[in-house]
């Protein structure tokens, strides 16, 4: 049995950690976290994996913890700056970490999909829904998409737009001038487009959350898993074998 810590277990994902750590043979939830607990409780309970799906802030002080005190952290918590993960992989000497921006293996695969496709393809768009009450845009699913998408292809055609009626209607240019916009509305949960077009064809490619019980596959596997991977690793990408 894996004994596990959840940081954030009030929260709507925290429950549903919660509800997948119990719900599996092969973990145990031994410490449930959340506002105004100290995270001395994961060490005083033996947890050997802490999950976090907080706040940036919340998330740093977790991984910071559990470097200092043996235990593999998986964080589905975005935000980090080049910074906050380079002193993360300097902590993580004795246990590993995951810093992941998705945790449903169908986002996870899409976002491998859509690195494939760019090289084939002279333009590409990424338009991302969440729920509203999601205070930061782009999401980071988005962010590390265009990232993966401007890495593996630099030949990008250049944005024909020269007035915008209602500034910011071309949405926000990311890594190689790919444009992510960002829908906050009541009713979503998590979904995300790319779309990519040459000439005479275009390639759309979607993933849609209907509820974040997707996210816990995703979650059991890197608690399972995170003890193979030495050091800090970013995406769920190698957890897969992708």
């Amino acid at each position: 049995m894996i004994r596990v810590g959840v940081v954030g277990a009030a929260g709507r994902m925290g429950q549903e950690v919660c509800r997948a750590i119990e719900g599996d043979s092969s973990t145990e939830l031994v410490a449930e976290i959340d506002q105004g607990d100290s995270l001395d409780l994961l060490t005083a309970n033996g947890a050997e994996v802490v999950v976090d799906f907080t706040v940036r802030d919340v998330a740093r002080q977790t991984l910071m913890f559990a470097a200092a005190n043996n235990i593999h952290a998986v964080v589905g918590t975005t935000g980090f700056s080049d910074d906050d993960l380079d002193e993360v992989r300097a902590r993580f000497t004795t246990s590993n970490a995951l810093i992941a921006p998705n945790f449903a293996i169908g986002a996870v695969l899409m976002i491998r999909m859509a690195e494939l496709a760019a090289p084939h393809f002279e333009t590409a768009e990424i338009i991302e829904f969440h729920h509203h009450n999601k205070l930061d845009a782009p999401s980071g699913t988005a962010t590390h998409t265009a990232e993966r998408m401007a890495a593996a292809s630099a030949d990008w055609a250049a944005d024909p737009t020269t007035h915008e009626v209602y500034p910011g209607a071309r949405g926000g240019a990311g890594p190689g001038g790919i444009r992510v916009h960002s829908v906050r509305m009541v009713g979503a949960v998590a979904n995300q487009e790319v779309l990519l077009g040459a000439m005479g064809q275009t390639l759309t490619i979607r993933h849609d959350t209907t509820d974040r019980t997707s996210f816990m596959p995703g979650v059991l596997v890197a608690v399972k898993r995170i003890a193979d991977f030495p050091g800090v690793t970013v995406g769920l990408d190698a957890y897969l074998g992708l």
